[in-house]
């Protein structure tokens, strides 16, 4: 009787072992599971934040941009064309305002040069003579220049990605016919602007203190290359007016990297000097 429970007992020890076993290896498996996609997420925001890198090296590129928000309860979109030299930092978009509720005609198109550190614009209005230029101190503005011009400057949106905090990958997409991988994460300000270039680190640097908050949700798509075809930003910045949050979502997209950019910045005697008046 006694070698029978003993028996009893070896056999329940062993099948006990063989759960425990069981349930580590499952353990294991989990904890495999979570290192994967640890690592996975990994190499996504390592792609996103490497992707104005991969825009240097190709030099430059055409882009278009759009930025759409609501005021006053309506919905609105300002549209850009252009072109843009990652190296040099230096671009220029001709950006088309929404036609106004009263139906008047379109106005000109504003006439944008992007570079280190300032905005230039013409066709300003506001009492601007339409032969002058507006220089705008890029770092003086709040939001460092990524919503005040109507469109968001291409290296100023990727380099916002260089403070990318969480990437996941979306999949496989397709943007004017190129195959592009879809990411979609949060950026931090703050960080993009330590690790930005000199041309854009204290421009991001007053857009993290500036907006309503420094996290900035991203989709963007990159080709094989790793360079940008689309990026969208979605921000978030004060009206200091209404003292309220306004919601912007700034698209850019990049295409024909390789074109050729002959921008040429305005002299000093271009410079509108005078004051501009309220609008």
């Amino acid at each position: 009787m006694t070698e029978r429970q003993q028996h009893k007992r070896r056999r329940g020890a062993g099948v006990a072992a063989g759960v425990l076993c069981v349930c580590l290896a499952g353990s294991g498996c989990a904890q495999s599971g979570a290192a994967a996609e640890d690592a996975r997420e990994g190499e996504a925001v390592q792609a996103v934040r490497s992707a104005a890198d991969a825009l240097v090296g190709a030099r430059s590129s055409k882009a278009r941009t759009s930025m759409e928000m609501a005021t006053g309860g309506t919905r609105v979109t300002i549209r850009g064309e252009g072109v843009y030299d990652f190296r040099r930092q230096i671009g220029q978009l001709k950006v088309q305002l929404p036609q106004d509720p009263a139906g008047t005609p379109d106005q000109r198109p504003i006439m944008e040069l992007l570079a280190p550190g300032a905005l230039f614009m013409k066709n300003r209005g506001a009492g601007v003579p339409a032969d002058k230029w507006v220089r705008v101190e890029t770092r003086s503005l709040s939001d460092g220049n990524l919503v005040t011009g109507g469109a968001t400057d291409p290296f100023a949106a990727a380099e916002v990605l260089r403070g990318a905090r969480t990437a996941t990958y979306v999949g496989e997409d397709e943007i004017a016919g190129t195959p592009v991988r879809h990411y979609r994460g949060t950026a931090d300000l703050g960080i993009a602007a330590q690790d930005a270039s000199d041309g854009n680190k204290e421009s991001l640097a007053a857009a993290a203190k500036g907006f309503a908050t420094d996290k900035v949700p991203f989709d963007v798509y990159l080709d094989e290359a790793g360079r940008i075809r689309k990026v969208r930003h979605r921000f978030s910045f004060v009206n200091g007016q209404m003292n309220n949050a306004v919601a912007v979502a700034s698209t850019t997209l990049l295409y024909d990297f390789g074109a050729p950019v002959d921008v040429r910045l305005p002299d000093g005697d271009d410079i509108y000097a005078g004051k501009i008046a309220e609008e």
